[in-house]
């Protein structure tokens, strides 16, 4: 009698999901198609940032690139047509000397409506400027930028005070620091202001300015002016620490405090002493 085949059991093998991920994979795959997705925008930004400054750089500052320029930073507010808005005034016929004035000081493009334009930093390269002006001068006639032959000095500072004392020191200080007027507003320090930017503000009256045209005060008249502030500019006061050049107030102020303080001081010395 045959005994029958005991039979070992094949212990089974555990089959490996091969097809299972592991739990960090779906996170990695994220965090890999971000980093690429960054990278490659990082990349083009630069690249597209590389040329456009490589275009203001290299431009031909046309009328052309003042006119693309204006319709996308200026005609919100000043009208497709420079014919101005309610934001805005009109553009036609104040020239290029204006245009160069407000853009090249950073006032343009306004931040925001006040009681005058701030100087702030400028926000286009001179060509870009230059390419505004143009556009603008193209629109209409009006006054144009000045000759560095009357903006860089080299005329009579002695002349030049005295016109300045005569048209401009009642608003701006005998020395050039500004002061404050009605509403708000003010004129400011023309310390440092390039001898275009000056010339050109009296050439066009911006802000609460008044225009001095040349039958006011001639080109030579101008150039005088120029020299004058120069003048100050490079050289120091020759009556010692100027107090920023405020004048009496400034002056009142330093006599009250530190004046009148010492005089205080002594009585009280004084009267310690006596007791």
């Amino acid at each position: 009698m045959t005994s029958p085949r005991t039979s070992n059991p094949t212990p089974r093998r555990t089959r490996s999901r091969s097809g299972r991920r592991h739990p960090l994979a779906t996170v990695a795959l994220i965090a890999i198609g971000l980093a690429a997705t960054g990278g490659a925008y990082a990349a083009f930004t630069a690249t597209a940032s590389a040329d456009s400054s490589s275009t203001s750089a290299t431009g031909t500052g046309t009328v052309e690139d003042g006119k693309k320029l204006y319709e996308a930073n200026c005609a919100t507010c000043h009208g497709l047509n420079l014919q101005g808005t309610k934001d805005g005034p009109s553009l036609l016929l104040v020239g290029a000397a204006a245009v160069d004035f407000q853009v090249g000081t950073g006032r343009m493009p306004a931040a925001a409506s006040g009681p005058q334009e701030q100087v702030k930093p400028v926000q286009f390269t001179d060509e870009q400027v230059k390419s505004l002006a143009a556009y603008v001068a193209s629109m209409g006639p009006g006054p144009d930028i000045p000759s560095t032959e009357y903006t860089e000095g080299g005329g009579s500072a002695a002349h030049g005070l005295e016109l300045f004392r005569t048209n401009c020191a009642m608003c701006h200080n005998v020395a050039g620091a500004g002061g404050a007027l009605t509403e708000g507003k003010y004129a400011p320090s023309l310390k440092g202001v390039t001898g275009t930017h000056i010339y050109e503000a009296m050439l066009t009256g911006p802000q609460n300015m008044p225009v001095f045209n040349d039958l006011n005060l001639s080109a030579d008249d101008k150039k005088d002016i120029i020299t004058y502030l120069d003048y100050i500019d490079d050289n120091a006061s020759p009556g010692g620490y100027g107090l920023e050049d405020l004048g009496p107030v400034s002056e009142g102020l330093f006599i009250w405090i530190f004046g009148l303080g010492a005089v205080i001081a002594v009585t009280v010395w004084l009267t310690a002493r006596s007791n």
